[in-house]
């Protein structure tokens, strides 16, 4: 994928302005709700490219989706056009998928006109499950892992959110209660290369909860850790009912902090937080070797 420079990472949710492990939820002006920058071209590219080469990885449907896939198509168009349309011109001159079920899905095609990444939930007697997703740049899960799971069943690995837990019951309630608002939440996560698909199964979770090793090569920290952010966003559908869940990806790489103006307060907020993560949350996020690294690392940046 072709490189593009941002000067400055635009979420720094990391500094302490957004709490880990909590749900965190903040009501959005939908004027902001899709935004584009200067890796709109370079982010949709690669969705071409994942959709032609892992497209049973990266999309996935339940047969009675399709009008509700119509309704996010709408949604997304609509607001591309009203907000930013010299980028929807744009994502027209890359064209769909080509033949096939996928260029039939209206998700598919509303995923191709924005960076976000688009996933569809519905109302079950279970919970809110997921029942059609487009995650062409997931943050360690598998999409079709958590294909037609319920929501308490999906965050089953967070810690404190699965299955019984009191977040997960909040969720569930905040989901029903959801009407004609959007809202939005960010989340981060620390990973060794500047991958957009970062896919992890469950199995491979366990996999790396065991071996408890660095993440990074020569446990160099500053030649390789990126900072990958994530804004979610929630909306309701006026006619299915159904939600709306979007992912949008900030990568920047963790040296770009210490040109940040800010880069004080932002790398000591940085450490805090990574400092107050317990075994479990760590783990979670691969962070158990690398954690006093990164602190180390944040401290430098944050005292020089």
């Amino acid at each position: 994928m072709t490189t593009v420079q941002r000067p400055l990472p635009p979420y720094t949710p990391y500094d302490g302005s957004s709490k880990p492990f909590a749900i965190g939820l903040k009501p959005l002006e939908l004027d902001h709700w899709l935004e584009i920058d200067g890796y709109f071209a370079a982010q949709l590219a690669e969705k071409h490219r994942l959709y032609r080469e892992l497209s049973d990885k990266v999309f996935v449907e339940e047969a009675d989706t399709r009008d509700a896939q119509r309704e996010v198509l709408e949604f997304v168009e609509t607001h591309m056009g009203q907000y930013h349309a010299p980028a929807l011109l744009e994502a027209r001159t890359l064209g769909t998928t080509g033949s096939g079920a996928l260029a039939d899905a209206p998700l598919v095609t509303a995923s191709l006109m924005t960076q976000d990444d688009l996933i569809l939930m519905r109302r079950s007697d279970d919970g809110w499950r997921l029942a059609a997703g487009s995650l062409c740049f997931p943050s360690s899960w598998s999409l079709t892992e958590k294909f037609g799971k319920p929501l308490h069943k999906i965050h089953d690995p967070v810690p404190g959110f699965g299955t019984g837990t009191r977040p997960a019951d909040i969720i569930s309630r905040m989901f029903d209660n959801l009407q004609g608002q959007a809202v939005e939440r960010f989340n981060w996560s620390v990973q060794a290369n500047d991958a957009l698909y970062h896919p992890l199964s469950d199995r491979q979770r366990i996999a790396r909860s065991a071996l408890r090793g660095s993440n990074f090569p020569d446990s160099d920290i500053n030649a390789h850790a990126f900072i990958r952010v994530e804004r979610q966003t929630l909306r309701k559908l006026p006619v299915s009912r159904d939600i709306l869940f979007t992912i949008r990806i900030y990568l920047d790489p963790l040296a770009m902090l210490a040109r940040h103006p800010d880069r004080a307060r932002i790398a000591a907020g940085f450490a805090v937080q990574l400092g107050e993560l317990d075994e479990a949350q760590l783990d979670y996020k691969g962070l158990i070797a690398d954690r006093d690294r990164l602190v180390t690392y944040l401290d430098g940046v944050a005292n020089g």
